[in-house]
């Protein structure tokens, strides 16, 4: 009986017929196609793995708001119902001049800040001893010298507090201001934002304001202009901004327009055109009058 040639093929201890040889490899074609097929998940994974990212730093974010908004009751409860200070604040059309410097929440100016100190002689900080919960995980901004010279550190502070809870003493006769929680009304405290994260390009002290409703202010040709921004809410949050509340939740603000700084610094910014939504909605969230 006559018997088939086997052939063995290098490396291998199987045998095979000479007509059925095993495949070792792919076609120059077959590995062009997997290339394509790699790049094209690639593009349609990456938006999403970017839009993922994104809402985790901003989740992060809402958590570092929630932690500081109750540090913020534990002071009240401990304070005879006494909001915490609001006392460091500087000139909005002079930031190289103080109104107050005093016992605060949080004292230092978040630019030059290069160490956490000031949030260290803040009086929420004995609440909760990590520095790490007044800094957003998407602010990439960095502390700079007074001199302007740009630093590779990065800040320790991206929020700010409203000027509606127990703002600085001097202004406190003509800028509306809850002095304890149980004074909370108009609006309440589930509408009153207490913390807010602050665009990286215009955040200065520690002190959010806003004109109150019915303000106006003469711009450079005396003409009454009634919508201005005092300080800026953060953008780099998919076009939003986070906040805390009185009442202890927090909220993420989408934007209708992208909040971009175009003023220089100790400048007054314009609301935009098409801002007045944003802008309203962040004055309704302030104290809206003067007394009771």
């Amino acid at each position: 009986m006559e018997h088939s040639p086997i052939s063995t093929l290098p490396g291998d201890g199987a045998a095979y017929p000479p007509n059925r040889r095993r495949r070792i490899a792919f076609t120059l074609i077959e590995l062009l196609v997997v290339i394509a097929i790699i790049a094209i998940l690639a593009a349609l994974l990456l938006p999403a793995l970017s839009k993922s990212k994104a809402q985790a730093l901003s989740i992060a974010c809402i958590n570092n708001l929630k932690q500081l908004q109750v540090c913020w009751h534990l002071y009240a409860f401990d304070n005879n119902d006494l909001l915490p200070p609001n006392n460091f604040v500087y000139n909005v059309e002079d930031t190289n001049t103080p109104i107050v410097r005093n016992i605060s929440w949080c004292p230092g100016l978040a630019p030059l800040d290069t160490s956490t100190s000031n949030i260290e002689n803040g009086v929420l900080f004995k609440y909760n001893r990590s520095v790490a919960i007044y800094r957003c995980p998407a602010d990439k901004s960095t502390v700079r010298t007074s001199d302007g010279e740009k630093l590779s550190q990065p800040r320790t502070r991206s929020y700010n507090m409203s000027q509606s809870v127990n703002g600085e003493p001097i202004v406190i006769d003509y800028i509306p201001a809850f002095a304890k929680f149980s004074d909370i009304n108009r609006p309440g405290a589930s509408e009153l934002f207490v913390f807010i994260d602050v665009h990286e390009d215009g955040i200065w002290d520690s002190l959010f304001g806003i004109p109150p409703p019915g303000w106006s202010f003469l711009d450079a040709n005396g003409v009454a202009v009634a919508s201005t921004w005092w300080d800026l809410p953060a953008n780099r949050h998919n076009q939003g901004c986070n906040f805390s509340f009185a009442d202890g939740h927090a909220e993420h603000w989408k934007w209708k327009i992208p909040k971009v700084v175009t003023v220089p610094r100790g400048s007054i910014q314009p609301v935009a055109p098409g801002e007045s939504d944003d802008y309203n909605r962040v004055q309704s969230g302030i104290k809206q009058t003067m007394g009771p």
